[in-house]
Parts: structure tokens; C-alpha cells; sequence
């Protein structure tokens, strides 16, 4: 991407500058430095940007992210590590959050974990700050970037423990049931606790059958931007689908942009325009549909820690009858599932959540 240069130069990087030949095994760091202190949160000790080795779906990959350290002596056994994962703040390598900061709206939340006697592993996940197309909402890759930010950061950092728990908002909620979905096979050397999930993006390729020119005009918020980068990374994972095929001239202006334009610029050209104006044929191809499935649906099953879902009722960017369908299957599929309901939107329920989570993931380390 136009920005790779600028962004590996801010990088100072301290081993091999080729990640690949650094070692093959996912969670090995090839790059760290330390994070400048206008990027701490409050509560910081320590804090590092760091490019470590995970794997996407063509094989080991570099990733980027943060480390953030409390201050002071670790307790016995080193500092539990929150690996947080972050909602949508964009699809190019600006807006990478290891370039820019934890985005304002969550900067307070996750500072709490830092108060609270945690350190934080913080993926930007794959092709946000790295080469490619940013697999959105492919949350098989997402969950490994968060796994393997955990593996990282303890190689950076000797006070880490091996006790970690993952959490999520949003794009990230999504991440964050993925990790726990793979945690204790894809990475049995560190000890996997639970996670924390809010406003989780589910039951998407549903809506997707019947998307198409005859979508409705009015949807979610952010719909536009959030289906744009759903395409680019769809029609990456798939090139022999021609996704080109499905979208207008202006969808397809959308979707190549989507990688390479930072989030408020994006936003601001995709202004007005509807998701129906992007497509200009239906999505319900019965091969595109199964494609769909694959990338985008959460599992019900399988878990083997405890899981906490947030939701919002008043939630615009993930409804709640989405989340309550994903919530009735998987506690039919006997899933350990704790799920909470607030009042709040998409980050106020998060906030509202806030003790609640404090005291769940504190009972999973006790």
C-alpha cells in the first residue's frame, strides 16, 4: 500500500528486517520498538509497537500491534495478559492502531485493564499496517492475529504470564469469539482463561442473501463502509468468484478504495450512498453464498472457556436480533455462554459492561 513505506519507517525495527526468515512459527516477533508516549494510554508502565508472525489463509504472515505494561513490580507468576481486540477504525495502513493510538472511543475502556493490574496485547490484525488486503470480518484470521499478539507480547516482555483472556468490540467482538474458539488448540502453551465479546457482528451472510440492487436505502450505520471492506477482503479470500461482476461502477470504485483510503476520507466519499448503488446484480448465487458462510460465520459450538457477549439494545451498528439468534444457538448447542443486555449503544454498552467484565474475568484468574 502507498503508506507501507512511511509506516516501516516509524517501525525501529530491532531483528531482521525480512519477517519470514526470522522464524516460521506464528506469535515470533521480528520487529519491536518502543511505543512513542503520545500513543500510551493512561495507566502505562511500558508500551511497545511490535510486528510479530501469524497466520492467514495463505500461511505465516507478518502482523502488526501494541504492548502496554502497568507500572511497577509484576505480581507472582507476571502480569495476565487482555488481548483487545479492536472495533472498525478503518481498512488502510493509516488508520492502523499501532500507528494511531487505541481509537478515542475506546481508549478509556481498555486503559481500565491497565489499571487493573493487566497487561494488554493489542493486534491491528492482518493487512492493517502490513502488505495486502485486510481480511474484514474473516474472523478465522482475526482470532489467530489475536492469539498469536499474546505469544508476541510475552516474548517481549519477560513479567508477562501465560494466563491470558481475549476481548473484543465489534469487528474485534467478532475477533475475540474466534480466538476463543481456537485458543487452547491453536496456541496449548499459554493458558487460555475466557473472553469478553461485545457488540458481535453475526448472522451477516443471512442479510447478504438478500442483498442486491433492490437492498433497502436505509440500514445500519456505516453500512456502506462496513460492506465496502467486507467485499475487498471476500473478493481477495475468493478471486475465482468474480466479485467484480456483482458491483457497479461505483461499488467497484468503492471496494478497490477501500484498502487504501483512511477511514474518514472513506467515509466521507461513501457519503449518501447506499449499498443497492454498489451491487449491481443479486449476491444469492448459490457458490457466493457458501463462500460467505465460510468467511463470515460464527461458531456456536466448540468452545471451551468461558464467554461473556455483550449487547446493546440500543445498538445501530449491530442489532440485537442478530446477536439474540446467535445467542439462542449456541446456548442450543451448549455452549458456557454468560449473556448480558444493557441499555446503551454500540460503545456505551461496552462502558455499562465495564464492572460486570472486571468482575468476570477476575473470577476466571482467581
Amino acid at each position: 500500500m502507498a503508506l507501507l513505506a512511511l509506516v516501516s519507517v516509524l517501525w525501529a525495527p530491532t531483528v531482521g528486517a525480512d519477517p519470514l526468515r526470522a522464524g516460521s512459527s506464528p506469535g515470533t516477533v521480528v520487529a519491536s520498538s518502543e511505543l512513542p508516549a503520545e500513543l500510551w494510554l493512561r495507566g502505562t508502565g511500558s508500551a511497545y509497537r511490535m510486528t510479530y508472525l501469524t497466520t492467514d489463509r495463505h500461511g505465516i504472515t507478518p502482523c502488526t500491534g501494541m504492548l502496554f505494561v502497568p507500572p511497577g513490580a509484576p505480581p507472582a507468576g507476571g502480569w495476565p495478559v487482555i488481548a483487545w481486540a479492536h472495533g472498525t477504525v478503518g481498512d488502510s495502513d493509516a488508520d492502523a492502531p499501532s500507528v494511531t493510538g487505541v481509537d478515542k472511543e475506546s481508549a478509556d475502556y481498555v486503559s481500565s485493564w491497565l489499571q487493573l493490574g493487566y497487561a494488554v496485547a493489542a493486534t491491528d490484525y492482518v493487512g492493517l499496517g502490513t502488505p495486502g488486503v485486510p481480511p474484514y470480518l474473516d474472523g478465522k484470521v482475526a482470532g489467530r492475529s489475536v492469539v498469536d499478539s499474546v505469544r508476541a507480547a510475552r516474548e517481549i516482555d519477560a513479567d508477562l504470564s501465560a494466563t491470558w483472556m481475549a476481548v473484543g468490540l465489534s469487528q474485534g467482538g467478532q475477533a475475540a469469539v474466534f480466538a476463543a474458539h481456537t485458543a487452547t488448540t491453536y496456541a496449548p502453551e499459554l493458558d487460555y482463561r475466557g473472553a469478553v465479546a461485545n457488540g458481535v457482528p453475526s448472522n451477516i451472510e443471512m442479510v447478504a442473501n438478500w442483498s442486491g440492487p433492490l437492498f433497502p436505502p436505509q440500514g445500519l450505520a456505516g453500512l456502506t463502509v462496513y460492506i465496502s471492506y467486507l467485499i475487498a477482503g471476500v473478493r481477495d479470500a475468493y478471486p475465482q468468484l468474480d466479485i467484480d461482476s456483482y458491483l457497479t461502477p461505483v461499488g467497484k470504485q468503492f471496494v478497490d478504495a477501500a484498502p487504501e483510503v483512511p477511514f474518514r476520507q472513506f467515509a466521507a466519499m461513501t457519503r449518501n450512498v447506499s449499498v443497492a448503488q454498489m451491487l449491481a446484480r443479486a449476491l444469492d448465487v448459490p457458490a457466493l453464498q457458501d463462500a460467505l458462510r465460510e468467511y463470515l460465520e460464527v461458531p456456536v459450538a466448540g468452545y471451551d472457556r468461558p464467554l461473556l457477549l455483550v449487547q446493546g439494545i440500543t445498538d445501530a451498528s449491530v442489532p440485537i436480533p442478530l446477536t439474540e439468534k446467535l445467542v439462542s444457538e449456541m446456548q442450543s448447542a451448549g455452549t458456557d455462554l454468560d449473556y448480558r443486555v444493557y441499555s446503551g449503544g454500540h460503545f456505551g454498552s461496552m462502558y455499562q459492561a465495564g464492572p460486570d467484565q472486571a468482575a468476570f474475568i477476575a473470577a476466571l484468574i482467581r
